[in-house]
């Protein structure tokens, strides 16, 4: 039981953490940079779009804005079928260069960028979000690392914040992802790109499945194609959270669920003697976060299976096992009563605790409905407000 305990957790504390500092250590060694270029590629920006009225106005007028050349740059908005008018909205801009390009049906995200993708004329493709505004200078610093024949796809960097401009749990989460995403660019490769923006060739956006989330299905095809993805540190893509925490467990768990179907229709690429250092950095950072709430329940049954034996005589007395059992049993309470106590939230150490155990009750459900054979394809974009001013975060590292 010790040992099941210790490996479980350990597997944990290793894709957490471990991870990351092997990362670290390794990039200290040795790392990978990638060649910049000025001239500019034509660009298309598409921007996924379901029901996005109340946004779709300023996402254009930003994305107009964005420091491009506007003869190398065109906007689309893929509408997946909307019928709250952001069709209309899309058509006025016309004039300015923007095209709309509408969904008959709704069929999800991914069909509606494909049906843009057909449109769109730039070497490059930016897939963006609505919610998403990115800084003026974004689309030009995503851009320079194509001139790298290695690189296939470019990501930026998330910064999240609630609707006053302040870090959340998840805000804080997200920069400890963009860390890890700076040191996985430095030793290799991304394993997974941002949903809410990302860059990558066109001529890797042959195959486009309508069922698996293109952010990262894009980075594992480019993989396949023997292409690194970077991201682009200081090309920040800025939203809003989620403000219910019941629509942000809803809205983990299906970012989950698409993330396990792509993972599973990819297995191939865990293999290390055919991918070497991209199979290690897919099983660090996607299997093994993937599994990392399947293995929490291991560690949480096989210690409390010790303190119940233990409480009845029935087995061998193991302090250090039952005093983790007991730890782990507050740390999730706390997780629990930090997301039913609003005012709670403000404590910085709570916010953390709840958002890791919501991400891991979301991952559990994500499982329970991929092993029933559900999908996730049809998409309605989370609710969320607008951002008031305020600067970026600043990076771990």
């Amino acid at each position: 039981m010790r040992a099941l305990f210790v490996v479980s957790l350990g597997l944990v504390v290793y894709t957490y953490i471990g991870y990351p500092l092997v990362l670290w250590a390794l990039t200290r060694v040795r790392s990978r940079d990638v060649r910049k270029g000025q001239a500019p590629p034509s660009v298309s920006i598409i921007i996924a779009a379901r029901n996005e009225a109340d946004k779709i106005r300023r996402k254009i007028e930003h994305s107009l804005a964005l420091e491009y050349p506007k003869e190398r740059l065109e906007v689309l908005v893929a509408s997946d079928a909307s019928d709250d008018g952001t069709d209309d909205i899309v058509n006025e801009y016309v004039g300015r260069g923007v095209r709309l390009v509408r969904a008959p049906q709704r069929k999800g995200k991914e069909h509606a960028q494909s049906l843009a993708l057909a449109a769109a004329a730039g070497d490059i493709v930016v897939f963006t979000d609505a919610a998403t505004l990115l800084e003026p200078h974004a689309l030009r610093l995503l851009v320079e690392n194509f001139a790298d024949p290695t690189i296939g796809a470019v990501s930026t960097e998330d910064c999240l914040v609630d609707a006053a401009g302040n870090p959340t749990g998840e805000g804080l989460y997200v920069r400890y992802e963009m860390w890890v995403r700076r040191l996985e660019s430095r030793f290799h490769s991304l394993v997974g790109l941002s949903g809410s923006c990302f860059a990558i060739r066109k001529a890797l956006c042959s195959y486009w499945p309508s069922t698996l989330a293109s952010d990262f299905m894009s980075a594992l095809h480019a993989a396949r194609g023997g292409y690194r993805s970077v991201t682009a540190p200081s090309a920040r893509g800025r939203f809003v959270a989620v403000g219910s925490a019941q629509a942000e467990m809803r809205r983990k768990t299906r970012t989950f669920l698409r993330g396990i179907a792509v993972l599973m229709a990819n297995l191939d690429l865990l293999n290390p003697l055919r991918h070497g250092r991209f199979a290690f950095q897919l099983a660090s950072h996607k299997l093994l976060r993937f599994t990392a709430p399947l293995l929490l329940v291991v560690a949480l049954v096989a210690s409390g299976l010790v303190t119940t034996l233990a409480a009845l005589g029935l087995w061998p007395g193991d302090t250090m096992l039952q005093g983790l059992f007991w730890a782990q049993v507050a740390f999730y309470a706390l997780g629990v009563i930090g997301g039913a106590v609003p005012a709670l939230q403000r404590n910085p150490l709570l916010r953390v605790v709840h958002f890791f155990t919501m991400v891991q009750c979301a991952m559990l459900v994500a499982w329970c409905r991929y092993a029933l054979g559900h999908q996730q394809t049809t998409w309605e974009p989370s609710k969320r407000h607008e951002a008031a001013p305020a600067a970026p975060p600043a990076p771990l590292a």
